[in-house]
């Protein structure tokens, strides 16, 4: 009988295709996955530390795991992992701490295991290239990530990330091309290009290449799909990569782009090289050249220092930008991070109130964006499982689309009409006849 496995995933996109690549290589390995509630008898809990709040959601899953099986192996890696190894090895249970590098050999890593709390985790800052994790298929998604870069150079103030990734390493243009061939061969209808920094992808190449020139690297290829862009920084979107996007129809119209605050000065305590005359241009420029693209945001709420007036500038802002999807995150303090250490701390409690505030502008963004589809067509991707009958999708332009479970399948990209919007996304077809029914 196959030993059992369980793997619980943190974080971004990157963390979620290594997550991926890891269950693959055990797969191989012999192991059978199952799900965390189950009780497998080995778990990986692959960590984010991008707040406090995270740090304790994977203590709390490893602690849950063993409540679910007390012999459990837990086996923790991700970005907790990697800045805080010793400490996570402490706690009950854990048998393996396994660094962001060794990721790529972890099989391996565990294979090896001589005794419970044994720590395996490199200097990733002295790692200069991007190790491929090869992978051919995506358990249980309907849409495949292929991660392009791995670190990133730029410091943020509050960021503890390139303490976590490292330096900003790019994947060699062709593996992450034959990576898209592959998961495309393999019927995934949408790929996602991931990465913690990839609009900085192929500075550190020889010869140097850019973002731009994998894209249409990738048009060349046997590619038949729809592509996603990950997160992208806002002084690294070129007039050339807005052109090309918008004209190729393969692209998906998404832009995800961290803004970070409101206020200049804000932004500049931030260690963020751009202002917020810049970014409204930007967005502008981008709604100009795609009426229906879905553009995201990233924001900090309660930086140190924030004062109402320049909370209030925020909010004037959001209001004025034309963006579509807000994702709100409050203030953490990441020791060694130098905003960790900076004066006018916020208070718990306000800066909650703040990111509730801000919350609320996203929300009222994106239903009045999304109600601008009903009656009309959209090409939308659905996923697996059901809710209450009703199976969930994503359009090209970031859209949840509800369709009844029993007419759209797990993995197949669907025209649509939209013909109603629900508290959780835009319904599909029947899915409107179908809620009010339940």
């Amino acid at each position: 009988m196959k030993p059992t496995l369980a793997i619980v995933t943190l974080g971004c996109k990157t963390n979620q295709f290594e997550s991926a690549a890891i269950s693959e290589q055990l797969a191989k390995g012999g192991y059978q996955q199952i799900d965390f509630a189950a009780g497998a008898e080995l778990v990986i809990v692959n960590t984010c530390t991008v707040t406090a709040a995270t740090d304790a959601q994977s203590r709390k899953l490893i602690r849950r795991a063993r409540r679910l099986n007390s012999r459990a192996r837990v086996v923790v890696t991700g970005c907790y992992a990697q800045v805080d190894p010793q400490a996570i090895s402490e706690l009950p249970g854990v048998a393996l701490v396994i660094g962001n590098q060794e990721k790529a050999d972890f099989l391996a890593h565990l294979t090896a295991l001589e005794q419970p709390g044994q720590v395996l985790v490199a200097d990733i800052r002295q790692i200069e290239k991007a190790e491929t994790l090869p992978l051919s298929s995506f358990v249980q998604r309907s849409r495949a990530f292929v991660q392009i870069q791995n670190g990133c150079d730029a410091f943020c103030s509050y960021c503890i990330i390139p303490y976590a990734r490292g330096r900003s390493r790019s994947v060699v243009l062709p593996d992450v091309v034959k990576q898209v061939e592959t998961l495309s061969a393999a019927g995934y209808p949408e790929v996602v290009l991931t990465g913690i920094h990839i609009g900085n992808y192929g500075q550190d190449l020889q010869p140097q290449l850019d973002l731009l020139v994998l894209l249409k690297e990738i048009e060349q290829s046997s590619f038949a799909g729809r592509l996603r862009l990950g997160s992208i920084e806002p002084t690294e979107i070129s007039p050339e990569l807005l052109d090309y996007v918008a004209a190729s129809n393969w692209i998906c119209p998404h832009y995800h782009i961290p803004l970070q605050a409101g206020d200049d000065a804000i932004l500049k305590q931030m260690n963020r090289h751009y202002s917020t005359d810049f970014f409204a241009e930007l967005l502008a420029d981008i709604r100009l050249r795609q009426p229906d693209a879905a553009i995201g945001l990233d924001l900090i709420s309660g930086f140190p220092g924030e004062t109402t007036k320049q909370f209030q500038a925020s909010c004037q802002l959001l209001e004025r930008l034309p963006f579509t999807h807000l994702h709100v995150f409050p203030f953490s303090r990441r020791p060694g991070t130098p905003a960790a250490d900076l004066p006018n701390q916020l208070t718990g409690n306000l800066i909650k109130e703040r990111a509730a505030q801000l919350r609320q502008i996203g929300a009222r963004k994106l239903h009045d964006f999304s109600k601008r589809y009903l009656g009309q067509r959209l090409e939308v991707v659905f996923e697996g499982g059901d809710t209450d009958g009703l199976r969930k999708g994503l359009s090209q332009n970031y859209l949840t689309v509800w369709g009844d479970a029993e007419v759209f399948v797990p993995g197949e990209c669907r025209q649509v009409k939209i013909v109603g919007q629900a508290a959780t996304g835009l319904l599909a077809d029947s899915a409107a006849e179908l809620q009010q029914t339940r």
